[in-house]
């Protein structure tokens, strides 16, 4: 398996250096490559928070980089309830996982954070 950092993504969708973002899209053509959610939390943060980036853009960005055919993550249904309530109902990137976590899969989510316990 290989994957790839969040460099490697930022570059490939904000396509801001020529020679990196030709670099990012021949390393993710080569065939698959796994994005795991850690590394997708730094490019939400990255985007939003460094490129001002608004979410629902990031939300429909990333949604669409999920669907190319050779990108996995570590689980798809998961990731998508995630960038929606990311986008929608304003959650922290990783507190909106683990709302999807329970929302998709069911799994209990023990938290302190007020908000997220709604979502749960």
């Amino acid at each position: 398996m290989r994957i790839v950092d969040a460099n490697i993504i930022l570059r490939y969708l904000l396509d801001d250096d020529p020679l990196l973002t030709a670099q990012a899209t021949r390393i993710l053509e080569l065939g698959s490559v796994h994005a795991p959610f850690e590394v997708l939390a730094e490019v939400v943060y990255v985007m939003q928070g460094v490129y001002g980036v608004p979410r629902s853009e990031v939300s429909a960005t990333l949604g669409l980089f999920i669907k190319l055919p050779n990108i996995t993550t570590n689980n798809s249904a998961v990731l998508v309830e995630a960038l929606g309530l990311y986008a929608e109902k304003g959650f922290d990137f990783v507190d909106a996982i683990l709302c999807a976590y329970h929302r998709v899969d069911g799994h209990e989510i023990e938290t302190f954070d007020k908000k997220l316990k709604k979502c749960l």
